[in-house]
């Protein structure tokens, strides 16, 4: 179904003189607007050279035109592309010329939320679009094409079937209340549950896998005052960002630096040393590092590796908020005999020397997702993740009703479960979802 009733344009790409630059415009005038740009009668997906002219006749610029007509278009509407030397001037020109005919300046994401009205794409697909263009190295493009091609979407929409298929055997059972629910196969009923939520929390790794990859790794450096978080930042780093002096206490404030390792991108965040405060500044340091701490993707926590066991023992409790905790042993040069093999949980390095630098980037690689198998990887966003977490809880409220025959409160878990899932692919009616989504595209897109 086609949504629009008005005409938008927008430059597609903008390479700069020398290149070529696209102005695209999309919905009911488009055709007619770009033959009476062109002086050429258009032919579905028919390259056509055109000179471009202004109102009075005058040449604007020499180009291609494409047309695709609707519905076979990126849109679903009539989509012309006007390809024109990539003088931001032209670019203007054209701009100006399409709006001359009646056409309007598209908003950010305009031409994605159509293709999202239209069918075209659902909201993941959509979205992938802009992760695509965003893709700061091949992983993150791969994930995002993927996600483009229906990866993702195919495996929610399986899983909504499956969930739908449950809840109708639900409802029924409900409809006959006079019977055990085992003698209307719930035995059945509880194994295909516990199938799909078997598949749905694997998606949901899946989808936070993707999730880093598209947003990076968020990392907190904490640990007890100079055990050497500042000088690992410079070091993980590659310059003096953080002040290191012998003092303790001398990291007062968070202190932030972006890095990449082999395309990945990790934000590193140093903090105020753990310990009972001295003076009001440095307890407001140390309630900063607890707060970035519980939104932290992984917290490296940094101890003395002369004295671990006293200082992990101080430090279990309070680094708990993280979603994951690796240990680093800090100082290790100056052991006598650093030990042969690590726990999976902590490494031996030195900042000073560079000991067991390689080692933590291969396990930041690992943990950040890049240092899995890319087969499948889609990217994903925080609010995917967010709905696959929701949908997981619901699935196993529902299960434990079910094991009581509580069949009603069942059912509306399987509900919430199912709407959670289609929340991801944009089937609500959200508007303000909508907007904030593809507000943060760019214009053209």
């Amino acid at each position: 179904m086609n949504h629009a009733i008005d005409t938008i344009v927008a430059i597609a790409t903008a390479p700069g003189a020398g290149g070529v630059g696209i102005v695209r415009l999309s919905g009911p005038r488009s055709r007619s607007i770009a033959e009476d740009i062109s002086g050429k009668a258009l032919v579905p997906r028919q390259a056509t050279y055109a000179r471009f002219n202004t109102a009075d006749g005058e040449i604007i610029d020499d180009g291609i035109v494409l047309y695709f007509a609707v519905p076979a278009s990126y849109t679903g509407e009539d989509v012309v592309e006007l390809q024109a030397h990539g003088s931001p001037v032209v670019l203007r020109q054209l701009i100006t010329r399409c709006i001359e005919q009646g056409a309007r300046q598209a908003r950010p994401g305009e031409f994605s939320e159509r293709a999202f009205l239209n069918g075209k794409l659902d909201l993941t697909q959509a979205e992938a679009v802009a992760d695509l263009i965003a893709a700061s190295d091949e992983r993150a493009a791969r994930a995002a094409r993927r996600s483009l091609d229906g990866v993702f979407s195919q495996q929610v929409d399986a899983l909504m079937a499956r969930m739908l298929a449950i809840r109708v055997h639900v409802e029924a059972a409900i409809d006959f209340a006079d019977e055990a629910l085992d003698t209307l196969g719930g035995q059945a009923l509880r194994t295909q549950l516990a199938a799909v939520q078997a598949d749905l929390t694997r998606l949901q790794h899946e989808a936070e896998r993707g999730q880093k990859l598209r947003d990076g790794l968020h990392v907190v450096l904490v640990g007890p005052p100079n055990a050497g978080k500042s000088s690992l930042l410079n070091a993980l780093a590659g310059s003096d960002r953080a002040i290191v002096t012998e003092i303790a206490g001398t990291t007062r404030d968070l202190l932030r630096e972006t890095i990449r390792l082999d395309g990945v991108e990790l934000t590193l965040v140093d903090t105020a040393g753990l310990r009972e405060a001295g003076d009001a500044i440095e307890a407001e340091g140390i309630r900063r590092a607890r707060a970035e701490l519980a939104r932290a993707d992984l917290a490296l926590v940094v101890v003395d590796a002369r004295e671990p066991e006293v200082a992990r023992t101080i430090l279990l409790e309070s680094t708990q908020a993280a979603s994951q905790r690796l240990w680093l042993y800090n100082k290790a040069d100056l052991l006598d005999q650093p030990p042969a093999h690590d726990p999976p949980d902590s490494l031996h390095v030195s900042a000073r020397t560079g000991l067991g630098l390689d080692m933590l980037h291969q396990r930041l690689l690992t943990l950040s997702g890049a240092g899995e198998s890319g087969k499948g990887a889609f990217s994903a966003r925080a609010r995917h993740v967010q709905a696959l977490a929701a949908a997981v809880g619901q699935l196993q409220a529902a299960s434990l009703e079910l094991q009581s025959e509580r069949l009603e409160l069942a059912a509306e878990a399987l509900s919430q479960a199912h709407s959670a899932l289609g929340e991801i692919g944009g089937r609500v009616d959200a508007d303000s979802l909508l907007g904030h989504i593809f507000s943060a595209f760019c214009v053209g897109k």
